[in-house]
């Protein structure tokens, strides 16, 4: 249906083949009206497809109706079912309202067709009020095609109720949708597991789905609203130190195979940053700001974000820098070099299987990361700086120089989590309250040297003035 008429009409003598044909695009849409038959009448694209419709007045307003495209649509098939159309409009239908009731009858495929045409074009936003990211977006559409298609596809939008999503709740919890499959590539599997983690996040999928059938005018109200979704497992394990030691063991052996190289050296990374996995396999050498200490990150979960990261992080990736100025990745495939490394995840479960730490996933290297930072008495505000949370990231990517607390404190807690990986035994873990640490780290700044610093001393020597 369409009630914007405002684009230039020209009559024809006969809608037929060779007219048609003779349509030539312009640089706005244009109309050609039948001299036959009229309000029957075809639409010229500035892009060049051509569409046949009728034009009527139904309650005080002019409608249209597209009949459909040229090609599929004959110039005598069309005729045909313009005089049908324009003859129920004469007996009181109106065919464009009608279309529109029937577009409130999409069922829940169709919607979720919808929603991926828009969603692959960029067009829904995710957090922050961007476009969702490459990773989402596979996310989302393993959601759709495993879960809610399988279990509400042949559903009308219109008709869903809060039971159905909470009947889907359960279904998906209780693995109604678990599957092993094989995928087109080379060995690839498929397997999808159900669960509440993968229940509660298709729920929420679906949710927005709704709203965005909201926004379409579909529905008038989300029967998503209000459902109670289990709670993600919160992730609370950590690693003792004994753990980091034990894992500083285990890469060591895993390092002395050249094929399982890159993989050590991201899994420090995480471990001496914090960053997410993908963050750390995903880094290209643009983002690396040696200068500031700082990893300057293009497209993290928060968008743009700038990371301070310790001395011992600055040190790896200088001596990973490759000659080869052109290379774009910091762990680039090792088939596609304009890629990011691909074989991490295999590599991990390999590398820790059968170890006493085979239940530790990359997260839990963050994880680990902010709580000693925390033992080492850091506030939460400089942790979630450090490793990017959404409420705390430092996200301006004009930022050149960041606070020099938070360097510190990235130095402090990634030199820490080095010195276990390297099986060190620390006697003390509070940094910020040990003051033979910090005095000597002041006599250091202060260029002090060999000079007596304690409080006595410090009365009896005055304090050298800047030049």
């Amino acid at each position: 249906m369409e009630t914007g008429l405002s684009s230039e009409v020209y009559r024809m003598a006969k809608i037929n083949k060779r007219n048609v044909d003779a349509a030539v695009s312009r640089e706005k849409d244009y109309f050609l009206w039948d001299d036959e038959l009229p309000g029957f009448g075809l639409r010229v694209f500035a892009s060049g497809r051509r569409s046949y419709l009728i034009q009527y007045r139904a309650l005080g307003r002019t409608r249209r109706f597209t009949i459909g495209l040229h090609g599929v649509w004959t110039p005598e098939m069309a005729r045909k079912e313009a005089k049908v159309l324009l003859g129920r409009v004469a007996q009181g239908d109106n065919p464009a309202e009608e279309k529109q009731i029937d577009n409130k009858a999409i069922t829940v495929k169709e919607l979720c067709d919808l929603y991926l045409k828009d969603l692959d074009d960029g067009l829904i936003l995710g957090k922050g009020g961007r476009p969702k990211r490459p990773g989402t977006i596979v996310s989302d559409k393993g959601r759709i095609n495993r879960h809610i298609v399988p279990l509400l596809g042949t559903r009308r939008v219109k008709d869903l109720t809060k039971a159905d999503i909470t009947k889907l709740l359960k279904d998906v919890m209780a693995g109604k949708t678990r599957r092993n499959v094989k995928t087109k590539s080379l060995r690839g599997r498929s397997i999808v597991k159900g669960g509440a983690g993968t229940a509660s996040r298709t729920v929420g999928l679906l949710g927005g789905i709704l709203t965005y059938a909201m926004d379409a005018g579909i529905i008038d109200i989300n029967p998503a609203a209000g459902v109670k979704k289990p709670k993600d497992q919160v992730r609370t394990r950590r690693l003792t130190e004994d753990e980091y030691r034990k894992c500083g063991e285990i890469l060591s052996v895993a390092a002395r195979n050249p094929n399982y190289a890159m993989t050590v050296e991201i899994a420090r990374l995480i471990a001496l940053t914090g960053a997410r996995r993908s963050e750390i396999i995903g880094l290209e050498w643009s983002e690396f700001d040696a200068d500031n200490s700082c990893l300057r990150l293009n497209d993290s979960k928060e968008g743009a974000s700038v990371r301070p990261i310790g001395l011992r992080v600055v040190e790896r990736l200088e001596n990973l820098r490759p000659d080869d100025e052109e290379q774009t990745f910091v762990f680039p495939g090792i088939r596609k070099r304009d890629q990011a490394f691909g074989g991490f995840p295999r590599q991990w479960r390999a590398i820790f299987k059968g170890t006493e730490l085979e239940w530790m996933t990359p997260h839990i290297l963050r994880h680990s990361f902010a709580s000693i930072g925390n033992d080492l008495g850091f506030t939460e505000a400089t942790i979630s700086a450090i490793i990017g949370h959404s409420r705390s990231s430092v996200t301006s990517k004009y930022i050149h120089t960041l606070d020099t607390a938070l360097i510190m404190a990235a130095d402090t807690i990634s030199g820490y989590i080095h010195g276990l990986l390297n099986g060190i035994a620390f006697k003390h873990t509070a940094y910020a309250l040990d003051r033979q640490s910090r005095q000597a780290a002041l006599t250091r700044f202060l260029g002090l040297g060999d000079v007596e610093c304690s409080d006595e001393a410090s009365d009896a020597q005055p304090m050298p003035m800047a030049a």
